[in-house]
């Protein structure tokens, strides 16, 4: 018997993780889990994140029994593992030999467009915060680790043609692209973390992917350092994004 495919999608806050997380929910071969880390990152960091008592109470803070879920059986006997995670709820004393199990992917997103949402939730987001550095820091290790380059997704290049990326990102992983990845019914999920409240308004209404559009309104002024220290890690990913 073949075993399963398990896909790690190592992505930023505001990053279309979610409708991504639909996408690959809406397969009838795949099973998907929410941001599995986060319960340990909050337990771990102690920031005041919105929910972030409820979260701990709710989902597994124990970082080696996630790790166990995620690379044990996958519940029903799903063919795919699809795994949202958040680069960087992988605090640095978190074990790393597990990885090894699961086939890397890398969601990013221009650090502008993704501090301009960011800071409507999370008041004054640090480059910790954007996830940019630790998704280089375990992008180089899975190439140093495997010999190639991981895949990298930008969320532009997502939104502005989902059929081509989602099929090229299928090919590259050796698996069929189903249209069902195209869209989904709108509502919340039984699989979403405890935090869609406060995060999943705008997914939750969706049925597909929204088109790009620019963000015109201006950054606040106290973000622009944090622009700036995130171009060069975004810049590294982005070279090395799935073209089609």
């Amino acid at each position: 018997m073949k075993p399963p495919l398990r896909i790690a999608m190592w992505s930023g806050p505001r990053n279309i993780s979610t409708a991504l997380l639909r996408s690959w929910e809406n397969r009838p071969d795949t099973f998907v889990c929410d941001e599995p880390l986060y319960a340990h990152y909050l337990a771990e960091t102690g920031l005041d994140h919105p929910g972030a008592d409820e979260i701990q109470r709710r989902q597994e803070t124990d970082w080696r029994k996630v790790v166990a879920g995620l690379v044990g059986p996958v519940p029903g006997g799903a063919a795919l593992f699809y795994q949202k995670h958040m680069a960087h709820h992988l605090l640095p004393h978190i074990g790393r030999d597990w990885l090894e199990a699961l086939e890397h992917v890398f969601l990013i997103r221009d650090p502008r467009e993704m501090l301009l949402s960011l800071q409507k939730v999370t008041p004054d987001p640090t480059l910790a915060d954007t996830g940019l550095p630790q998704q280089v820091e375990l992008f180089d290790a899975v190439a140093a680790r495997t010999g190639r380059a991981p895949l990298v997704l930008d969320a532009k290049d997502v939104l502005q043609d989902p059929e081509a990326q989602l099929s090229a990102l299928c090919d590259t992983l050796g698996i069929e692209f189903l249209a069902e990845m195209l869209r989904w019914p709108a509502g919340s999920r039984s699989t979403d973390g405890v935090w869609a409240p406060y995060w999943y308004a705008s997914v939750e209404r969706s049925t597909g992917f929204e088109a790009w559009r620019p963000r015109e309104e201006a950054l606040p002024a106290a973000l622009e350092p944090v622009l700036a220290a995130a171009r060069e890690p975004y810049a590294t990913l982005h070279e090395r994004r799935l073209r089609t």
